[in-house]
């Protein structure tokens, strides 16, 4: 029994008890068994779920050519993830035609070991695989993950225009070779040969988008730049619109019914660092239906109570952009909203003061309690 604390509800919030018996939300009828958990002065929300997070490739190379072992790269993220209210998490692993972090060798290896540690960590941990449209030599081997079953979702990114436009910028090529431990000449051959490739993009695309329908596989476009573009990968049954780069892109998908993410750090800095629509704005112009921690963990339980503080959104309505929606979007109706009979991944936070940051004191994923910095609440 969560006691004393203000509890969002689908109603909204209001003093409220929340009851878990056996990892789900119970009715509050008869009587409350086992033990309680005291949230005088705090909010009993529903766990947050991360529809992409990648921060946690600075665990597995803190520094350029500085890799740790994947297992205690992804249990210190697990503690990270579940301090700020991440229950559920998809990790966006990168799997690209670079060598190096986002390479071949190194997805598949968090891939492996993600589905190695299953069960063994606090929060669920789900693969986010982030495609890079131009890696062709992967197809077949994506095309057996969906087959398995071991993708969370499956994102269609293309990078390459960046690419080869960046490569002659010093301050962005330098950052590419740092990642992919390639020469700029190797880099720059690397880029040729690929890019060489591009008419064979759109058949695998298809290919791919197939398997994934079939799989019944959530999908995403990453960084559409066109509502043309938004239109071709819904037509091929890739449903969720990915950080559009435009707000025009934006409200196409919305016209289109499309779930829309942006990034909560774009809510928490005020804007966006590459140039593209204010997340703000854009949830103030209902063009967003989820935010994700993106590249920054603790700015995804932030952003609903800096939307509800600027007067941009009702806290519930900011509050399902980081539960509800994401859960929606990503097949998984049994969580994202406290309500009996769904499972139990519940927070419990102290909200922050002005101008402050906020506090996850408890998590709760299945009923169980896996994060606590005050433990005299508990008896």
């Amino acid at each position: 029994m969560i006691a004393n604390g203000r509890t969002l509800r689908p109603g909204g919030l209001a003093a409220d008890e929340l009851l878990i018996d056996r990892g789900t939300v119970a009715d509050m009828a008869g009587d409350a068994p086992g033990r309680w958990f005291d949230a005088d002065g705090l909010l009993v929300l529903p766990g947050i779920v991360d529809i992409h997070g990648d921060a946690f490739e600075r665990q597995i190379m803190p520094r350029p050519g500085v890799d740790f072992p994947l297992e205690l790269a992804l249990r210190d993220t697990d503690r990270q993830l579940l301090s700020n209210g991440i229950t559920t998490a998809f990790h966006g692993v990168t799997w690209s035609w670079e060598p190096g972090l986002r390479g071949t060798e190194c997805a598949c290896a968090i891939i492996n070991e993600i589905d190695r540690l299953s069960g063994s960590l606090g929060a669920d941990t789900r693969i986010h695989l982030r495609h890079e449209t131009f890696n062709l030599t992967a197809e077949d081997q994506i095309l057996a993950l969906i087959e398995q079953g071991k993708l969370g979702c499956l994102a269609f990114n293309d990078h390459m225009e960046g690419t080869l436009k960046n490569r002659a910028r010093p301050d962005k090529a330098a950052k590419m070779l740092e990642r992919t431990g390639l020469s700029a000449a190797a880099f720059s051959a690397l880029v040729e040969a690929t890019y060489a490739r591009r008419s064979d993009i759109p058949a695998s695309i298809q290919r791919l988008a197939a398997a994934g329908t079939a799989a019944g596989l959530p999908m995403l476009s990453h960084d559409d730049a066109s509502p043309d573009t938004r239109t071709g990968f819904r037509n091929l049954g890739v449903t969720v619109a990915e950080f559009p780069v435009t707000e025009m892109v934006a409200t196409a998908s919305a016209l289109a019914g499309d779930p829309i993410v942006f990034g909560a750090p774009n809510v928490v800095r005020g804007g966006s660092h590459t140039g593209c629509p204010s997340a703000a704005e854009m949830v103030a112009r209902r063009r967003c239906d989820i935010l994700a921690s993106d590249y920054f963990y603790p700015a995804l339980p932030l952003a609903p109570f800096l939307l509800a503080a600027r007067g941009l959104a009702s806290f519930e309505r900011a509050y399902r952009l980081v539960s509800e929606g994401p859960a929606k979007a990503l097949g998984l109706n049994d969580r994202g909203v406290l309500e009996t009979g769904r499972r139990a991944d519940v927070i419990v936070v102290r909200p922050p003061s002005e101008g402050g940051s906020l506090a996850v004191v408890a998590s709760f994923v299945a009923g169980q309690l896996v994060h606590l910095t005050e433990g005299w609440r508990v008896s």
